[in-house]
């Protein structure tokens, strides 16, 4: 287990703007709802129903809001039924970009992300195509300030992670996919909740992006992609320098 990886784990997400709160909410109610019928409603029995409830506490949604997706996933009302769908093509730069998504209707969503490639600068490619450059893993992220790197990184050693990068900001913990909820139960019961959770496609190498124009095609292919409701989650192997992000005033 290493102290601290070379490899950057980059998912892009935009923040939490007041103005897309209802955008967030909207995907995470999604997640509860696949969350709930794939196991028990009860979420001490099922550990993915209770990874999409701390997803949702994370993003301040009411618990009424919760409790609602949860009843509405396992009633008899007609609720839709969502599939997972995983989306892999090339972005700006050769970018690998891998899309997570929830949809009641393929067709609709396979003809968005399609739209948003090609209209970015990108290809939608085969599935298969790029996860080969990423591994999938759990990632738990708790704020710098809940321990220092020592104490974090033994915490998460013991607790069965397999890496650690600490840095000024952020503790990023990436462990395997099937030890992913003991990891981090153990460690939410020695520093409370984590910043953010969940199973993600981290890259295993990045590629630099040093051009300001292709980095701009890059974000707003990002940016169409996050935006489409259908979109659970985007992972992407790219780097962009300060001085190009300077560039584009992010």
């Amino acid at each position: 287990m290493a102290g601290h990886s070379q490899f950057k784990n980059i998912m892009y997400r935009k923040g939490a703007q007041d103005a897309k709160r209802a955008k967030v909410f909207t995907k995470l109610i999604k997640e509860l709802m696949v969350a709930a019928r794939s196991g028990l409603p009860d979420p001490a029995m099922n550990p993915r129903l209770r990874s999409a409830i701390a997803a949702a506490r994370q993003a301040n949604m009411p618990k009424d809001n919760i409790d609602r997706a949860i009843k509405r996933a396992t009633g008899a009302d007609g609720a839709a039924n969502f599939e997972e769908i995983r989306y892999e093509g090339y972005g700006p730069s050769g970018i690998a970009v891998i899309v997570e998504t929830l949809t009641d209707n393929r067709n609709r969503t396979a003809g968005d992300i399609r739209s948003a490639f090609t209209k970015h600068g990108g290809s939608l490619g085969e599935t298969g195509s790029v996860a080969f450059m990423f591994d999938r893993v759990g990632q738990i992220i708790y704020e710098a300030s809940v321990a220092d790197e020592g104490d974090m990184f033994e915490a998460a050693l013991e607790a069965g992670a397999e890496n650690v990068e600490s840095g000024d900001e952020t503790h990023e913990i990436t462990c395997a996919v099937e030890s992913f909820h003991e990891v981090r139960e153990a460690l939410e019961e020695r520093f409370g909740e984590p910043r953010s959770s969940g199973l993600v496609w981290k890259p295993q190498n990045t590629v630099a992006v040093d051009d300001a124009d292709k980095a701009g095609s890059l974000l707003k292919l990002l940016d169409a992609l996050d935006d489409n409701d259908d979109v659970q989650r985007v992972s992407a192997n790219f780097d962009i320098a300060d001085d190009i992000m300077q560039q584009l005033d992010l």
